[in-house]
């Protein structure tokens, strides 16, 4: 394989991100970017920018040292300039096929492992705080605590029908962290939402069946009956307890 060749996939999908073309890619570095392209064509005061190709290449540049920031591996400048002079040279990569892989594969392996201790530690942190929580909300007025660890309270009493496990429901809600941040309202949205009880957590599928028509509850979910492990990007982190304001409006 031809340097060139790998060096122009990557400077091609970095360009791309730079202008928005790809989104999936490096899209915070793109935005930073055009920004700082933005400001330095607005103040005018770097000579070295001046042309199309010199910007374009300081565009690339900022999207790759942007990247590797992110991701905390250090660019090597003496590498990344060899590179360069050896695909302007129309010269044979360095490194063979072999070694270009075992590099990506274990950076790759690094990534993943920094990923898997931030949710490590993630977890347990939220794990702590939201079991002091539970221990703490289970004490209020009003609080009910299932066997499954569900809490709920009742705001407002409803005097229709319970939906059951085979209902499909309308439903305003607010959805909230236990430090009170809002990931996700119905009301804000001004659209009440619809779905099968089969199709939500399980603290939800509970939940409902004991509600009324016409009933609002606030419900203290524990993360097994939540999200999990896994949270709900971007908001939920793995085992997160949730705060939700239920309000039945209508069985379907």
């Amino acid at each position: 394989m031809k340097l060139k060749s790998l060096a122009l996939l990557t400077a091609s999908s970095l360009f791309l991100a730079a202008c928005g073309g790809d989104k999936t890619t490096t899209e915070a570095g793109a935005d930073k970017a055009a920004e700082t392209t933005a400001t330095a064509a607005d103040a005018a005061s770097d000579p070295a920018l001046a042309s199309l190709e010199q910007k374009l290449s300081y565009i690339v540049g900022t999207n790759l040292a942007g990247q590797f920031k992110r991701d905390g591996i250090a660019l090597d400048l003496n590498a990344f300039s060899m590179a360069i002079a050896d695909i302007e040279a129309d010269k044979e990569s360095r490194l063979s096929q072999e070694e270009i892989q075992t590099a990506i594969q274990t950076m790759q392996a690094k990534a993943q492992a920094k990923q898997q201790a931030a949710q490590a530690e993630a977890s347990a942190k939220n794990i702590a705080e939201g079991t002091a929580y539970l221990e703490a909300n289970a004490k209020k007025d009003g609080v009910n605590v299932t066997e499954s660890g569900l809490q709920y309270k009742e705001l407002v009493a409803g005097e229709g029908e319970k939906p059951t496990e085979d209902s499909t429901v309308k439903v305003h809600y607010k959805g909230t962290l236990i430090d009170g941040t809002v990931f996700d309202s119905s009301y804000d949205r001004g659209q009440p939402a619809e779905f099968p009880l089969t199709g939500v957590i399980k603290g939800w599928t509970e939940a409902l069946q004991l509600m009324k028509v016409g009933s609002k509850f606030e419900l203290t979910i524990p993360s097994d009956l939540a999200y999990g492990q896994r949270g709900s990007a971007p908001t939920i982190g793995p085992d997160s307890t949730l705060i939700f304001e239920v309000e039945l409006l209508e069985i379907k």
